[in-house]
């Protein structure tokens, strides 16, 4: 494993990361994936109250294999739950008990969209309580996750002593939200960036268009569609952490085979990444990535699955997109998820980071695969099934 030094706390830190908000389902396997990982030299694991289970099961198998020493925890704070300063200590205790712990590595203000969000959060007291915390041992590094425009980005960097911040980043998404406008002026600072999503949310791993692929083997057989993406961040010495939301041991495997095997790309490698990107522009159609804010939907649409489906029926054929469509909205059965049912509660764009028009998308979604000769159809069925 390669390491990285987060300069204001002098932690030498992992320059993988483990994303804890995609677990495998079978607790088993993510407990032999943390071990495995931690054994591979992985110390920093991020994970955070909105994580269905996911501080849990961490803390759990630190604790019964007495890990806790070895790594570093990263968890957030829900901002957007804190209507007043008792809010912060209520959600921190329940986080120090899941996690098994009598304190935080590396603690978030979780989500901030603007800077607005954080005066809210400034005019209930967040600075004192944090200080408060930090004088008492209970936080040791506390920063920010963000998904917002760059303007705002650099507002909250410069209005408080931040010690860690997350960003989306990777070679699709460069300029995206605080891009790296927002990287460089971290580093600037001296402030350690780790990275979310650099795989977008694994599109730039398994689902690059196949023209794609060869254009990145053309330049470098041995290295994978994953390989480009995480080397193309580590590639910056910008880059302190690169979170992975690996969610089975294959996964992982190939994640500490690529830290372990980084080496500076070089100029025409970078070249290569400028053509994938014009093509990649072309092919997705929606900037999703599955991060599953959006669930649940009040009306049982599988908003990720569906948009997905759109995207791949671009990228990978209209068979191919069809196929994961009917399969993720459940077609036939009788509580199916079909975009046609939504609602329009706006609730899914309220909590979406990207800031994507999910209902405006998932018209078009119907659109592509229910044209009404189609709906008809799978409506007939439906019936004959369901009687």
């Amino acid at each position: 494993m390669q390491y990285r030094k987060d300069k204001i706390s002098g932690n030498e830190l992992s320059a993988l990361g483990l994303g804890c908000m995609r677990f495998p389902r079978d607790k088993a396997e993510t407990e032999r994936m943390v071990l495995a990982a931690i054994d591979g030299g992985v110390n920093f694991y991020d994970t955070a109250y909105l994580y269905p289970g996911s501080e849990k099961t961490l803390g759990t198998i630190l604790a019964k294999h007495g890990r806790r020493g070895d790594v570093y925890i990263a968890t957030k704070l829900p901002c957007a739950l804190c209507k007043s300063a008792d809010d912060f200590g209520k959600y921190l205790d329940e986080q120090l008990r899941r996690l098994q712990t009598d304190y935080i590595d590396y603690y978030f203000m979780h989500n901030l969209t603007s800077f607005a969000q954080w005066e809210g959060l400034r005019k209930i007291g967040i600075e004192q309580w944090l200080a408060d915390k930090k004088r008492a041992g209970t936080l040791r590094q506390v920063g920010f996750s963000y998904h917002g425009t760059s303007e705002d980005f650099l507002k909250i960097l410069s209005s408080y002593h931040w010690e860690f911040c997350m960003i989306q980043y990777n070679y699709y998404g460069e300029n995206y939200q605080a891009g790296k406008k927002g990287l460089k002026a971290a580093a600037e600072k001296g402030i350690p960036v780790i990275i979310m999503e650099p795989l977008l949310g694994g599109k730039l791993a398994t689902g690059l268009p196949e023209r794609a692929v060869k254009m990145f083997a053309k330049a470098e057989p041995a290295l994978t569609p994953a390989d480009w993406g995480l080397w193309w961040l580590w590639n910056q010495n910008e880059v302190t952490v690169v979170l992975s939301g690996m969610s089975a041991m294959g996964q992982l495997e190939d994640n500490l085979r690529s830290a372990d095997s980084f080496r500076p790309l070089t100029g025409n490698e970078l070249a290569v990444y400028a053509d994938v990107v014009e093509l990649l522009k072309k092919s997705y159609k929606i900037p999703c990535t599955n991060c599953n804010y959006c669930l649940p939907c009040p009306v049982g649409i599988n908003i990720p699955a569906c948009i997905e489906a759109y995207n791949a029926s671009y990228v990978q054929g209209l068979k191919t997109g069809a196929t994961l469509y009917y399969t993720s909205i459940a077609a036939l059965s009788k509580e199916n998820g079909s975009p046609h049912r939504c609602n329009q509660c706006g609730k899914c764009e309220k909590a979406c980071p990207q800031f994507i028009p999910i209902r405006k998308e998932l018209k078009k979604a119907a659109r592509r695969f229910e044209p009404l000769p189609v709906r008809l159809v799978v409506s007939l069925v439906r019936r004959i099934l369901t009687r």
